[in-house]
């Protein structure tokens, strides 16, 4: 009897391949992966999630709320699970009675969980209404490698240091303490996978992937709508810079004509000494200094979420293996529309896009890269959401602002479609589902630009807000 090897596809076909020669077996995945993917992105149905309260104090309170988002339509909620809540008093000690407790009440409701791994502190971003920073442990945790609380740190332009998140220069010491709360997250829960909707990955400031570029430790000098600030002043990120230009270039005398300066030591490299001019007179674009500092800050970042995808992969154990891995990228919309050189320059300083400027459809309006790392777990079978916020939100090209949401959410949109990449939306603002054109402007994404999936910030908005419930429950009616 002739023995058959086979594959899984995401439409759920066996293949026999034993037959087929190694390049046309390659070609045959190759082609069942995209039919697969593009018969999952098609026809899928639109899921519809709301947030927990980022830290739940009445539960009788929540249990009724999750009566009323069942009895609109809801699939699931989505949860943090706090890394500084879970392991806050020592390293592998791991405290998982409250989220015992949530998530019971969610699979009681008939709803299911989307847990996302929080390895980043709950306080300080706008609606944030907790004070839960991440352990405590983990800046002294590798002082016998010489690194001191701040060498883990984000360390910014204006010489401040940010404590919400730890630094993607230190991954190479952090990435298992991420992996290991994951792993005991999965072996932990591995009873409930029956009902857990798909894991999310905390990457950065928020939970997404991004640099902390506007974030409160730089107070006013980087808040929305300006530019932002760079990230990449730490110790670690420095020599991550230089050590990067030294492989990129060789020899010092190659980088000096190319930047045409007069180095004599790739250890005297440093990112850019004043942010705002670097931008303001296009440095950033026009020389090659510049283009290769963003293209590195870019990268870093790019490499920072397939290591954080790794680890989900890794972690989870063979129980979670049918379940997807989500990751979240912000909307950075604001100053897109300025008509001068400082166009995109919030968005560069978050690290989402990239120096291949000029920035057109063909690269995905600087967010290829971006939704590609989707992509960066098809090979062990690991299907990935990305999540894209702003989704809300209008045009509203004049001072101060200078804002491109709605346009960028179709970007996006476009970019993930193109690419055979799943994408989801939320709300940016709680009050952006107050009033009826947010929830028209949630409509057309979901209509008209690939988006299969919403979550809603919070479940209030659409359990105790009364326009929140109805236009919630008209979508979920009328998208299939």
């Amino acid at each position: 009897m002739q023995k058959f090897h086979s594959i899984f596809t995401l439409s759920g076909v066996y293949l026999p391949t034993a037959n087929l020669s190694m390049r046309i077996r390659n070609m045959y995945y190759k082609v069942i992966l995209f039919t697969s993917l593009f018969i999952f992105n098609a026809y899928a149905a639109t899921s519809y999630t709301v947030m927990a309260p980022l830290l739940v104090e009445d539960r009788d309170t929540f249990r009724l709320q999750l009566a009323e988002a069942k009895a609109i339509g809801v699939d699931s909620v989505s949860v943090d699970v706090w890394w500084g809540l879970v392991e806050a008093k020592a390293d592998q000690a791991f405290n998982w009675g409250y989220y015992d407790s949530i998530f019971a009440d969610i699979t009681q409701a008939g709803l299911k969980v989307v847990p996302i791994m929080s390895f980043h502190q709950c306080g300080g971003n706008i609606g944030d209404d907790c004070d839960i920073p991440i352990p405590g442990w983990i800046w002294q945790h590798y002082q016998d490698k010489g690194l001191t609380e701040q060498d883990l740190q984000y360390k910014s332009e204006y010489g401040n240091y940010s404590v919400e998140t730890v630094s993607l220069w230190a991954d190479t010491y952090v990435v298992s303490e991420y992996k290991e709360f994951i792993q005991a997250f999965s072996e932990h829960f591995a009873h409930l996978t029956d009902f857990i909707a798909e894991v999310n990955i905390s990457m950065g400031a928020a939970g997404e992937l991004r640099y902390p570029s506007y974030n409160t430790h730089d107070g006013k000098l980087a808040g929305y709508p300006t530019r932002g600030s760079f990230q990449a002043y730490s110790s670690l990120a420095v020599k991550d810079f230089q050590q990067t230009m030294q492989a990129k270039y060789g020899e010092i005398s190659k980088l000096n004509s190319s930047w045409h300066t007069t180095y004599t030591s790739f250890d005297q490299l440093k990112p850019p000494f004043d942010g705002n001019e670097f931008i303001a007179i296009g440095s950033y674009r026009r020389t090659a200094y510049g283009r290769d500092f963003i293209e590195w800050y870019h990268q870093s970042l790019m490499a920072h979420g397939r290591r954080m995808l790794d680890a989900a992969h890794d972690g989870l154990n063979s129980s979670f293996d049918s379940i997807p891995v989500g990751y979240k990228v912000p909307g950075i919309h604001w100053k897109i529309g300025t008509n001068d050189i400082t166009a995109r320059s919030a968005e560069l300083a978050a690290g989402l896009i990239h120096s291949d400027w000029p920035y057109s459809e063909s690269n995905g309006y600087g967010y290829n890269n971006i939704v590609a790392l989707a992509k960066h777990l098809e090979g062990q079978n690991r299907h990935v959401v990305l999540h894209f916020t702003a989704l809300e939100m209008d045009d509203n090209p004049t001072h101060p602002s200078y804002s491109y949401a709605k346009t960028l959410v179709g970007w996006l949109g476009g970019e993930a479609k193109k690419q055979g990449v799943e994408i989801k939306g939320e709300n940016a603002l709680a009050q952006g589902v107050w009033h009826a054109r947010g929830w028209q402007n949630i409509e057309e994404a979901l209509t008209n630009h690939h988006y299969s999936g919403l979550t809603i910030l919070r479940i209030t908005e659409v359990t105790v807000d009364t326009l929140g419930r109805k236009k919630l429950e008209n979508i979920i009616k009328t998208i299939e």
